[in-house]
């Protein structure tokens, strides 16, 4: 992803958790880029606050309290990347949780607004319940890209203890 994200493009996180990704966005676009986040939980959107006004960055980030999926209403085409870490926020309530409904959505809107050779990198966690499920609707939303739209990959532990979290990353061509 450092690769794609250059200084003042704009990016997306599409589930900003406790902040860890869009702090790192946040560098990467620099002060004449933008972050756009969202997530579900004002816990997520308090936690992502408090990191990005700690290291002086909170004026690069747009933070939405709402689902990725309402995305196509906040972003605009010529993404440089975006990323999606699906699951639950660690260490709050493991019941909330992204679910495909919502995040195939998301990850359609994404797909639209990224630029020629834009990155977007899915974190996919089957280990909770609705997880497997999550996991196999991302898969076929990312099999049925043309190979000519752009360029798919899995990249998944072969000899986990226990489920393990994989990628899936999508760049357009």
């Amino acid at each position: 992803m450092a690769l794609a994200v250059k200084p003042g493009d704009t990016v997306v996180d599409a589930t900003v958790g406790n902040g860890f990704d869009t702090e790192q966005l946040a560098r990467w676009v620099g002060p004449a880029g933008r972050v756009i986040g969202f997530d579900v939980q004002a816990l997520a959107i308090h936690a992502t606050r408090h990191r990005l006004e700690r290291a002086g960055l909170a004026d690069r980030v747009e933070l939405h309290e709402a689902g990725h999926e309402t995305m196509g209403d906040h972003v605009p085409d010529g993404l440089a990347a975006a990323v999606f870490n699906l699951g639950y926020l660690p260490r709050a309530d493991k019941t909330i949780v992204t679910q495909p409904a919502t995040t195939v959505p998301a990850l359609d809107a994404a797909f639209e607004r990224l630029r020629a050779g834009g990155l977007l990198c899915v974190v996919i966690y089957t280990g909770h319940n609705g997880g497997a499920e999550e996991a196999a609707a991302v898969e076929a939303w990312a099999q049925a890209i043309p190979s000519d739209a752009a360029i798919v990959t899995r990249m998944q532990r072969v000899n986990p203890q226990r489920p393990a979290p994989y990628l899936v990353t999508v760049q357009r061509r």
